[in-house]
């Protein structure tokens, strides 16, 4: 009789283990999943990415908005953003939103959620019970600005890609660039004759 307790408690101990192990692992940030339609950037996936994240979809949106610097909206779960933003500068903003808003200072789990007294806004871990202030760890971080382009002003730029109109695509900072007859792989001077938020539009000058 005693060794069938000892089995059925380690039974239970085993299966109590698996499934720690199991809740531990189980957070994974999803890459964001975009594509282009016309002069604005879609982000398919938002919908799958808040509910791993468990946080609010506005909350995410607004955060998206400030840091990209431009306007948008969620449609049917996905989000729509004015302008074509490269995937690789939205997804460094997903993983600063994590950073920030997600991940546990002390434990480094997600297992979090956020709490509002008065203006600030705190992090509560349910797994380890910590605290911190949203406005204290963004303090810590050191905030790089953004290179604007400016009208009429002449850059050096290295062409990534061709776009399908066949002009070439180069990358500023948060901006796209297309510049006409321009060579993929090239280095050119390029005078910028026209910007439409994230987007601008360029000729190559001698």
């Amino acid at each position: 009789m005693a060794d069938l307790d000892y089995n059925e408690l380690l039974k239970r101990v085993q299966s109590v283990t698996s499934s720690q192990r199991i809740e531990e692992d189980r957070f994974k940030l999803p890459k964001v999943d975009i594509f282009y339609e016309g002069n604005t950037t879609v982000i398919k996936n938002f919908d799958k990415i808040i509910g791993v994240l468990n946080r609010e979809a506005n909350h995410l949106l607004k955060f998206f908005l400030g840091n990209v610097g431009t306007a948008g909206e969620i449609s049917g779960g996905r989000v729509i953003l004015q302008g074509k933003i490269p995937a690789r500068t939205i997804q460094d903003k997903l993983n600063e939103y994590v950073d920030t808003y997600v991940i546990c200072s002390e434990c480094n789990r997600p297992d979090t959620h956020l709490v509002k007294k008065g203006r600030t806004i705190l992090i509560r871990c349910d797994a380890c019970g910590a605290f911190r202030s949203i406005g204290s760890m963004k303090k810590k971080k050191i905030q790089v600005p953004h290179e604007m382009l400016k009208e009429g002003g002449t850059y050096e730029l290295t062409i990534k890609d061709i776009g399908k109109r066949g002009d070439g695509v180069a990358f500023f900072d948060k901006y796209v660039v297309y510049v006409p007859g321009a060579v993929k792989g090239s280095i050119v001077q390029v005078k910028i004759e026209k910007i439409s938020g994230t987007v601008a539009f360029g000729r190559i000058v001698q």
